[in-house]
């Protein structure tokens, strides 16, 4: 018996499901659970919970549908993020260029702090309006 309860994947809210999973399967290189690919003959689907994983089959982020979900107004603080995920990479130059992809994936950019000296980031929403950084991360101490 486990000490502590294990975290098995986190979740997203999001009304269109496939679209949200798609935009992370291709950010991130993941791959779906099996039985949650998409129809190998393209037909309509309707989803309503979708699992992404490592390619070692570790669960990473799973899309829950809901009815609707009000954008964050972050950073106003009418509507906060309560939660948002963090992405590293090596340096400046990868940095640059996950901007260029997850732009060209739909993300939308937030906040643009590239220039920053201690920690540079760019600040997204992804199709869905969640929050998430990508940041250059600083060696651990």
């Amino acid at each position: 018996m486990a000490e502590y309860p294990r975290l098995l994947h986190t979740v997203l809210d999001t009304t269109r499901p496939r679209e949200l999973a798609e935009f992370y399967r291709r950010l991130l290189g993941l791959s779906y659970r099996p039985g949650d690919e998409p129809p190998a003959d393209g037909a309509p689907e309707q989803p309503d919970w979708l699992v992404l994983r490592t390619s070692d089959g570790v669960n990473t982020l799973a899309f829950q549908q809901v009815d609707r979900l009000p954008r964050t107004t972050w950073p106003d603080p009418d509507v906060p993020m309560q939660a948002h995920l963090d992405f590293t990479v090596p340096n400046r130059a990868e940095l640059h260029r996950q901007r260029e992809r997850a732009e060209s994936l739909g993300a939308e950019l937030l906040l643009d702090r590239q220039d920053d000296p201690d920690e540079p980031l760019y600040v997204f929403a992804d199709p869905s309006g969640h929050p998430f950084c990508v940041f250059v991360a600083a060696p651990r101490r």
